[in-house]
């Protein structure tokens, strides 16, 4: 049976970001994707220009009503990233709630995407929509050091994995901590959490996408292993790995030697990594915490 996925994010013409990051993989490992596009640029915002236009959450309205009126609003999963809009969150809020009364087993993964680095992307009018609004019908949620698993595990999310930390890493300054934890409901109606960390090796370039491709990736490996975060990140984070290795590797060689690399140079190398994406070797372990 297929599995279907809506994917609101972001759209560029040229690179690797929101719909562009996520759609591919997933369809590699065997997803259907319904995108739209929350955003559709030129290229992303770290280029010198950029142009573009930005859906408002009327024209959202107006797209998901066409998809329902053609009874082609069935879905598995949906999944969301980065926005700036409260009235288009809200609409993205109104749109999963329906999509889980007409299914109630869908799973909706999101990437809030609200700072990194002791800065917030998103206006400050934001955080309430996504405290009240936008965490409570979450099942899964890829935060990072801004917000707490346990906090999110009582707002609503069942699996929450915070994808970079200031902890520090046992294995020295150049590797960032990642954690993760899980709710399962067990046959006998209690909840067994199995938590888990990474040490991730950091690299010295600055992508794009490459959040919006892990969000993906954690929907489809906890898709495949629902009751194995371990796995699943493990998945994950290896493909990340590899897709990255990948991508650094080739924009040195176009830059050459003492070169930085320019933003064009450091786009993902998706389409180059399709067998990594389908089958990652596993080069990230994560370790089983105890509670």
């Amino acid at each position: 049976m297929e599995c279907r996925v809506l994917s609101i994010q972001s759209h560029v013409v040229r690179g690797y970001v929101g719909n562009k990051s996520a759609s591919f993989p997933l369809q590699v490992l065997g997803f259907e994707v319904d995108s739209i596009n929350s955003v559709q640029f030129s290229n992303h915002t770290g280029y010198s220009h950029w142009k573009g236009q930005v859906l408002t959450a009327d024209e959202l309205h107006v797209l998901y009503e066409g998809i329902k009126l053609n009874n082609v609003h069935h879905y598995d999963y949906v999944l969301t990233g980065y926005t700036r809009d409260t009235s288009f969150l809200e609409m993205v809020v109104d749109i999963v709630q329906e999509l889980k009364r007409a299914n109630p087993n869908l799973v909706y993964v999101c990437d809030p995407v609200l700072g990194d680095h002791g800065s917030m992307y998103v206006p400050e009018n934001l955080h309430p929509v996504y405290k009240n609004k936008v965490v409570p019908v979450a099942d899964i949620i890829t935060p990072n050091q801004f917000e707490v698993m346990d906090l999110l595990h009582k707002m609503g999310p069942d699996t929450v994995v915070i994808t970079s930390s200031d902890l520090p890493s046992r294995l020295g300054d150049r590797f960032l901590v990642s954690l993760g934890s899980q709710r399962t409901l067990m046959p006998d109606g209690t909840k067994s959490t199995q938590r888990v960390r990474m040490e991730i090796p950091k690299v010295d370039a600055v992508f794009v996408g490459t959040g919006d491709l892990f969000a993906a990736m954690l929907l489809a490996w906890t898709h495949h292993y629902p009751n194995d975060l371990k796995t699943a990140c493990e998945k994950t984070f290896s493909v990340m790995h590899h897709v990255i290795k990948r991508t650094i590797s080739y924009a040195h060689e176009l830059a050459g030697p003492g070169r930085k690399p320019s933003p064009p140079q450091l786009e993902l190398r998706m389409v180059q990594s399709k067998a990594d994406i389908e089958d990652p070797a596993i080069v990230m372990e994560a370790t089983v915490l105890t509670l």
